[in-house]
């Protein structure tokens, strides 16, 4: 028994750190002095770019997000679009700015996919951002990064905003997207820490991207984890564009959503490790980047928070009272974070009504976390469904 309530505290003690975790950072952004990446606007100076577009398996939407890239207002780059285990008999495109490889072995990898396009670069790129097949691409895209790398960084994190809302499933995505901006990207790198990456939108010096992926064996999801590790653990900051926009396919269906989450899950207990290491390295070294990135790492799903935290308050209404007060406390704190993120990020209307359905998106994540130990099995990469001309309507 008294073995049991010590693991009990210890199971409080990581669920009140997780809940104060984003409160924290909050109060810390209200007295952060604010960036200002618009000091740096020499337009005229075009750092040399690669655009790495992966798709597998299917290409439908590659037309789309190629049309977007270069619709862009820059012109010193090219397009490499790496079609693994695709038919490119319809990926024709008349521009030189737009190369597609397709590898002769099946990679199902993004690090994989990504080496096979630098190591096909037509030209020694100085930087590199990579985009999902699902993506498409403001028009001041690469100009907003620049501002950004101007100021030192060797990596960016933009922002992938919803490109569709046609169901509630959407929406919901959309608002965990927001929630996880604004908490792991602007309040973490306002706190004097990194942004955390999301796998696309975001870009790199090519020796950084290089130097951190090269010895890494990386199959399945996560190849952002262990880049994001690899760039903070050697004490560089990731920055946050909040103003390098792309558009990013939220998952509209239940079967789509359990898949994905699977992956995420599968990814997070897979990872978690790193950031044990990572808060630990920030202790010994006293480096604050990678004390709070390292937290962050260690942060459960919100839904799995949330089932811990309901189940620590329930507890302790029996056996400590004044501690069930701190858990609902706590927890009215962090959904007012989490509507300061959609505030912020001024999220449509659709989001806010879609909130009555988080019990149902709950339960397509259980279902995930149920699948998740198979997940690289169930599917490598997400279907995608949402059509060129629903996205510009």
């Amino acid at each position: 028994m008294y073995v049991l309530l010590i693991l009990f505290h210890l199971l409080e003690a990581v669920v009140i750190i997780n809940l104060i975790f984003p409160v924290f950072l909050w109060i810390i952004q209200l007295f952060a002095s604010k960036k200002n990446y618009n000091q740096i606007s020499d337009s005229s100076i075009e750092p040399d770019y690669a655009i790495i577009v992966t798709a597998y398996q299917q290409v439908t939407l590659i037309p789309g997000v190629v049309k977007s890239i270069l619709n862009i207002n820059y012109t010193n780059y090219i397009i490499y679009i790496v079609a693994d285990n695709c038919d490119i008999s319809s990926l024709v495109f008349d521009d030189n700015k737009v190369v597609v490889l397709r590898p002769e072995e099946v990679l199902a990898s993004n690090v994989k996919s990504h080496f096979y396009a630098i190591n096909n670069f037509k030209r020694p790129h100085e930087r590199l951002t990579i985009i999902d097949s699902d993506n498409l691409v403001d028009a001041d895209y690469l100009l907003e990064m620049n501002k950004v790398f101007g100021l030192g960084y060797q990596a960016v994190q933009g922002v992938r905003a919803a490109k569709n809302l046609n169901t509630n499933y959407a929406c919901l995505d959309a608002a965990n997207d927001i929630y996880y901006r604004y908490v792991d990207k602007k309040l973490l790198t306002d706190a004097g820490s990194s942004s955390s990456l999301s796998g696309s939108g975001m870009a790199f010096t090519t020796n950084i991207y290089v130097e951190c992926l090269k010895n890494i064996d990386s199959n399945g999801a996560g190849f952002d984890k262990i880049l994001q590790y690899e760039l903070v653990i050697r004490k560089l900051k990731i920055a946050f564009a909040d103003k390098a926009i792309v558009l990013d396919e939220k998952t509209s269906k239940s079967d789509q959503l359990v898949k994905q989450r699977a992956r995420w899950i599968n990814t997070w207990f897979k990872f978690f490790k790193l950031g044990l290491r990572m808060t630990f390295s920030g202790i010994i070294n006293f480096n604050w980047n990678q004390f709070l990135f390292g937290i962050m790492l260690c942060r459960p799903p919100l839904f799995i928070l949330l089932f811990l935290t309901i189940f620590c308050f329930a507890v302790n209404v029996f056996i400590i009272p004044e501690m069930a007060v701190l858990f609902a406390i706590l927890a009215v704190c962090f959904v007012v974070v989490f509507m300061k993120s959609l505030s912020y990020f001024k999220a449509d209307q659709k989001i806010y009504k879609s909130l009555m359905d988080i019990p149902k998106f709950i339960y397509f994540q259980v279902l995930a976390l149920l699948k998740a130990k198979s997940a690289n099995k169930i599917s490598v990469a997400t279907e995608h469904y949402v059509e060129e001309k629903t996205i510009n309507n």
